[in-house]
This record gives C-alpha cells, sequence and structure tokens, in this order.
C-alpha cells in the first residue's frame, strides 16, 4: 500500500465518521495537495429518492458564488470597461437607496469587500425572468443602511446581487451568461449552472432541513430566485470547485492556457482591503475573498448556505492547497463542512485550526448586554440564563408567514461566552454555531448599539 493510497483512505474514512457524527444525508469532499487532488463522497443526494453521492453531484453553494461573480467582473475591470474605484451609478444610474448621499458615492470595489454600507438583503422575489436583477435594484431604495459607504464592514447579499446588476448593464447580457461565457467555459467547467433547468438533467443533491421533532425533510426549495444569481445562485460540483481552486491557486489562465484574469488582478482578490474584528467569517476582506491567518498561514476562502446545502471552499495558496466540502442536511452542515476542513488541514498541512476560549462568566456585564437586537428578516435576543448568556435568533413573524414551510426552523438559543480582551468580543460555545465568533459594538458614549453575528450588525432595538 502506498503513502497517497492511505491518505485516501484516512480522508474517506473521515468523512465517513463524520457524514455519521452529524447526520448528514450525504457529503463531498475534495482536497488539492502536493499537486494532486483527490475526492471522497459518501451518502445519498435525498433520503426520498436515494442516489449515491459522487464528485460530479451538483449541490448549491450559496454564497460561494460570489467568488464567481468577482471573477466575472474583474474581467471588465481587466478590459477597463469597470473601474472599481468608480460610483456604481457610473453603471447603475438607475441606483436608488434610501439616503442619496449613499446612493451617490457608493463604489464598485465597497460592494466587493461589504463597506458599502449595506445592510443584509431584501427577502423579496422578482420572478425568474431577464429582468430580475433589474427588478431587484429597483427596490433597494427599501434596504436599511447601516452606516457610510466605507465606514465599516458589514456582509451584504444585496450588495453583490448589485454587482450582478453592473455587469448586465456593463455588457448588455445577462448575468448568467456573462459568467458563462467569460469564467465557467473557459476555466472548463462544465458542471456548473444557475438555472433549475440545467441542474435537474444531471444528479444533484436535495437540500434538507431538521424539523422540530428531530428528523430530516427534504427541501422543496432548491435555491433562491434568480436577482440572487450572483449572490448565491450557483450550483456545482467537487470536481468543477477543485478546478476553481486551481485556477484561483494558479496564474490566471484557463482550460487551454488562454488568460482569463490577468495574474496581477487574479492575486489582488486575496490582498486584504479591511480588516474585521473578531469574526469567525475572516481576519480579513479581501476582493470578496475571505481572508484568515490560522496557524502561521494565510487562507483565502468562502463558505456558502441556502435551503438545507451548505458549501466550504478554502485555499491555502502558499502551499497549493485547496478543501471543498460539500453537504446537505441543516443545520448541521455548518459544523460538518467545519469539522472536515479542520481535519485536512492538520492532516495535510500540519495547520490546527481551533476556537479561542471565553473567559469565566460575570454577571455584571448581563445588564448592558441584555435586549433585543435586530436586522431585515431575524430578531436577536441577548439575554442570561444562571450564570450562562444566550443569544435567540429568531425569524421574524411576518417573513415565515411569507415562506411558509420552506423557512427553516429556528435554533435553539445559542449559548456564548466573553473572550479575553475589551469584553466586547464573544464566542458561541455550543451547538450548530459553535464557534461563530462576533462583537458587540458601542457608540461614541460607549452604548451598546448592535452586535455583529457571522459578519452581519444586529441593530439594538431595545
Amino acid at each position: 500500500m502506498t503513502e497517497n493510497t492511505r491518505t485516501d483512505s484516512a480522508l474517506t474514512a473521515f468523512v465517513e465518521a463524520t457524514a455519521a457524527q452529524y447526520d448528514m444525508p450525504g457529503m463531498a469532499v475534495g482536497i488539492r495537495f502536493g499537486g494532486r487532488e483527490i475526492t471522497a463522497s459518501v451518502g445519498v443526494t435525498s433520503t426520498e429518492n436515494p442516489v449515491p453521492v459522487t464528485e460530479h453531484t451538483v449541490f448549491a453553494i450559496g454564497s460561494t458564488s460570489k467568488t464567481f461573480t468577482t471573477t466575472a467582473l474583474l474581467r471588465l475591470v481587466a478590459d477597463g470597461r469597470v473601474d472599481l474605484d468608480a460610483p456604481v451609478r457610473t453603471y447603475v444610474p438607475e441606483l436608488e437607496l434610501s439616503d442619496e448621499q449613499s446612493a451617490a458615492t457608493i463604489t464598485v470595489g465597497q460592494l466587493l469587500n461589504h463597506t458599502a454600507g449595506l445592510e443584509w438583503n431584501l427577502i423579496n422575489n422578482t420572478g425568474e425572468g431577464e429582468d430580475g436583477l433589474a427588478k431587484f435594484v429597483a427596490t433597494l431604495a427599501e434596504l436599511p443602511l447601516i452606516g457610510a459607504p466605507g465606514e465599516r464592514a458589514s456582509y451584504s447579499q444585496a450588495g453583490f446581487n448589485l454587482l450582478g446588476r453592473v455587469i448586465e448593464n456593463v455588457t448588455g447580457e445577462p448575468f448568467e451568461q456573462v459568467v458563462a461565457d467569460t469564467v465557467l467555459a473557459p476555466v472548463g467547467l462544465t458542471e456548473s449552472h444557475y438555472f433549475q433547468g440545467d441542474v435537474m438533467t444531471r444528479r444533484f443533491a436535495a437540500g434538507h432541513e431538521r424539523r422540530a421533532d428531530g428528523e430530516l425533510a427534504v427541501s422543496r426549495v432548491w435555491k433562491g430566485s434568480r436577482a440572487n444569481n450572483p449572490g448565491g445562485g450557483l450550483g456545482t460540483t467537487v470536481s468543477d470547485l477543485l478546478r476553481w481552486g486551481r485556477f484561483h491557486l494558479g496564474d490566471g489562465r484557463g482550460a487551454h492556457g488562454e488568460t482569463v484574469l490577468p495574474a496581477d488582478l487574479l492575486h489582488r482578490m486575496r490582498q486584504p482591503t479591511v480588516q474585521l474584528r473578531n469574526s469567525t467569517l475572516a481576519d480579513a476582506f479581501g476582493l470578496c475573498w475571505m481572508l484568515r491567518d490560522v496557524d502561521g498561514v494565510r487562507m483565502a476562502g468562502h463558505g456558502g448556505s441556502g435551503f438545507g446545502q451548505f458549501a466550504d471552499f478554502q485555499l491555502v495558496p502558499e502551499r497549493d492547497f485547496a478543501v471543498v466540502v460539500l453537504s446537505n442536511a441543516s443545520p448541521d452542515g455548518i459544523p460538518a463542512n467545519q469539522a472536515i476542513v479542520r481535519w485536512a488541514l492538520e492532516h495535510y498541512l500540519g495547520v490546527i485550526d481551533k476556537d479561542p476560549e471565553p473567559i469565566p462568566f460575570d454577571a455584571t456585564r448581563v445588564p448592558e448586554l441584555s435586549g433585543v437586537y435586530d436586522i431585515d428578516a431575524m430578531t436577536m435576543t441577548c439575554y442570561a440564563d444562571g450564570d450562562q448568556l444566550y443569544l435567540d435568533c429568531k425569524v421574524k413573524p411576518e417573513i415565515r408567514a411569507a415562506g411558509g414551510a420552506e423557512i427553516p426552523q429556528d435554533h435553539p438559543p445559542f449559548p456564548f461566552g466573553i473572550l479575553p480582551g475589551d469584553g466586547d468580543e464573544y464566542v458561541i460555545t455550543a451547538g450548530s454555531f459553535a464557534g461563530q465568533r462576533g462583537f458587540f459594538s458601542r457608540d461614541a458614549d460607549g452604548v451598546i448599539t448592535g452586535v455583529d453575528l457571522a459578519g452581519r450588525v444586529f441593530a439594538r432595538v431595545s
């Protein structure tokens, strides 16, 4: 038995054990290491219609789609058709926001690194026609703003969907066609698709949501509406994502040796543009990429989720390493994917990624932390029960009513602890979000005004 064979067996064994531990119907994993690529797939695409998962099974990858949108946009930058420092209105003159100054000054680059001051998203469906993005942009005056452009980073799905409209207006073509022609085809990604009509003719994974009784149920929605394609609408496979990783670890040349993106722009995506505070997402945002320093190495990656499917895509450029994990059940797809990424980093690179330890409970902190915090789709309540702090996130009743049975069940309250330092940073200590970090933000007078979770600002309302 060769060393490489043992390595493959070890990966398969760990994926099988992880899928069993977290009750995943199916998982697909790919790793690039030492110039070779290996995969491990376990389980089935659906509990109702079980078909074995392979490296060619199409999963919905959610926000990992943003890396494709960014690459397509930078193709336009390379051609001199888009300037990252230009106001978005240069390319989307129809843009209206609730604040005219913001609408006039937000730049393309600020959308790419989530510093435009836009809230997370609008929960609306503008149809599956070619005007879906245009209709979405026409509703952005309804989107709350969390700050002035450039003031701070806050993850915004709406911002990336707006980038899709930039691409459409500049090229005169539908967003999906531009990405297919300028990115997917040249890189050789033949298993990647935006439209469900393309996906349904291939082997694809169905998402699963855990019901209140603990049983998994197949999600009847596979992905969001067409206006969400730039921020989260691609379906793809481990095989294609390994090829995508190879491209981003390379020099910008495609499957046939032609330049898809100049190397300087490709590498610029991985340069930090804004630092993040105590965020599980990243230490910094590049141009789309989430950048983390872990145990002495720099990682660039992006995760994604939606309707019971989860993706994690991570690169270690200095080691020519990539790891891709896809799973199809909520909510434990998050810790299952993370467990495999961490195992791969340790097993292949000797890199240890672990959660920080909180300080002991301090009852004197409870009064100022306790309260209700809000974003467009959810309300979060911070409280203490005995000697334990909790964050309780609930989907707003009107959002749940509009979404019906396809809105996932709310999570149990998240226990969390305060981290060493200034006392405003925290880590969730148990449950499906264990290890997620964030912080409480204050105004100039030191009053807590919000809390960050998963890169999004929940504003304090009481």
